[in-house]
């Protein structure tokens, strides 16, 4: 590949190199810099790997103090920064440029603060999605956002992204679930946004904070809701003859006003890829799988059910099949879970990130297999039902340039496909290379300039994360 421009590293900061690794390693103590090429190259993508560019440096803070002082340092010499997580960004929005110093978090990786009274945590930005829920768990408490690489992935880029997870559509995605961050500007300045209380004063500054991709700051610390443990959550695979009417059932139950804490679909293809892997006992003489789970007390649960099986059978469902052991659920979760992974052992793809309204899911269904059969390839289906977050994985050999090329427009024709109808360009990946050139159809001129003002107050200079989100024309303007 290599249809996705990046901006030409300035030369004049690659000639001061040596000068500005000196002044880098005079702020941070050698294991939190990295400057052998052999060591940078580990942090030349994140998991859109298609695209590479290695560093000029790694940065790796301890703490608020030290991400201040490198920041601070490379706005004054005017360094470009490129913000990272754990690198799981599946849209590129963690890959840097040549002239640029990565800031990693994954050395600020502690649990401040954990108030069960107040119903909130304080952590570092470090702290991996998956940790938060492991420590309150005991006292009967979870973090809500649950993307598949929770295990990996730092609650850090989870706001750099608001990302999203399976249990996002009763409980909302990172946006929803987060209450403040400590917030380190461009010139090194360190602010604070919100705080543990439900409601902030003053402008939401953490509402444009949350989805701006490192372009408007570093977050160092973030302070998240946990929430109460239902008394029971029970999930059901539901099994239909086509994707169209495991679609239709999707609109059917969202408008019949039920809110299940998750509705996760799959196709055909994509069951037989995490069946396979996962071995969890999914239907395999079907072509479209639901799993919806609910929660609360069994008569809840129970009269939930009921309505959704009633409009589950008035589209034709095939199978319906309730977990009825805690081995069965986790079962029924690994699948899910690991569908991203377990499609990687079969074959490349590129994982898209659209959402639409859910009354156009069985027409935009129809449509994802029109497009990618018209470029003489394959897709896997598996997405967030619930709320439209669509992820069509698309399948390709990424030793044929040609293939990967055909892989990238049929990306690309579906994501448009999705503002079409009404939807828009990401759910939870974000932009960061990957669609940054879409944002002429999302948005027209006067839309974007309004959005890049908002990013100069922040960064005049570009220098943060510059090469993401906005297309590299017009941004002069």
């Amino acid at each position: 590949m290599g249809a996705i421009a990046f901006p030409t590293p300035q030369a004049e900061i690659l000639a001061r190199r040596e000068s500005l690794l000196a002044g880098l390693a005079a702020l941070l103590p050698p294991e939190c810099l990295i400057t052998s090429e052999d060591e940078r190259r580990a942090y030349e993508t994140d998991a859109f790997t298609a695209y590479r560019r290695v560093p000029m440096a790694v940065a790796l803070p301890r703490n608020t103090a030290e991400v201040s002082a490198v920041l601070a340092y490379c706005h004054e010499q005017g360094v470009p920064v490129v913000p990272r997580g754990a690198g799981t960004s599946l849209a590129g929005g963690a890959i840097p440029q040549e002239d640029a110093v990565v800031i990693g978090v994954s050395k600020m990786n502690r649990i401040l603060e954990i108030d069960y009274a107040n119903r909130f945590a304080r952590v570092e930005a470090g702290v991996t999605n998956l940790a938060i829920t492991n420590t309150v768990s005991a006292e009967g408490f979870f973090y809500a956002p649950d993307p598949s690489s929770q295990l990996a992935c730092t609650i850090g880029g989870n706001i750099g992204m608001n990302s999203g997870g399976a249990h996002c559509l009763k409980y909302g995605v990172t946006t929803n679930n987060i209450l403040g961050v400590t917030l380190v500007l461009v010139d090194g300045t360190v602010v604070e946004i919100g705080g543990p209380a439900m409601d902030a004063p003053g402008y939401d500054l953490l509402g444009l904070v949350c989805g701006s991709e490192g372009q408007l700051g570093i977050i160092t610390e973030a302070t998240v809701r946990i929430l109460r443990m239902a008394e029971g959550a029970r999930p059901v695979l539901f099994g239909f003859p086509t994707s169209e009417q495991a679609g239709e059932a999707v609109a059917a139950i969202i408008a019949a006003g039920i809110v299940p804490v998750a509705m996760e679909f799959m196709d055909k293809p994509a069951i037989e890829i995490c069946e396979a892997f996962a071995k969890a006992g999914y239907p395999m003489d079907v072509e479209a799988l639901l799993i919806i789970e609910v929660e609360g007390s069994d008569s809840e649960m129970d009269a939930t059910l009921a309505r959704i099986v009633a409009i589950a059978r008035a589209h034709g469902v095939k199978t319906v099949r309730e977990s009825k052991s805690a081995m069965e659920t986790a079962a029924i979760w690994k699948g899910r879970k690991s569908a991203f992974g377990a499609t990687g052992r079969i074959a490349d793809y590129i994982c898209m990130d659209g959402t639409i309204p859910t009354g156009q899911l069985p027409y935009v269904l129809r449509r994802i297999d029109e497009i990618v059969k018209h470029y003489g390839l394959r897709v896997a289906n598996v997405f967030h039902a619930g709320d439209g977050n669509l992820h069509p994985l698309i399948l390709y050999n990424v030793n044929d340039p040609g293939e990967a090329e055909k892989a990238e427009e049929a990306g690309n024709d579906i994501l448009k496909l999705c503002v079409e109808v009404g939807g828009c360009l990401t759910g939870e990946h974000g932009v960061g290379i990957e669609k940054r050139d879409l944002m002429h159809h999302q948005f027209n001129r006067v839309d974007l300039q309004q959005q890049l003002r908002v990013r100069a107050a922040f960064d005049a200079q570009w220098i943060l994360n510059p090469a993401k989100v906005f297309p590299l024309d017009g941004r002069a303007a």
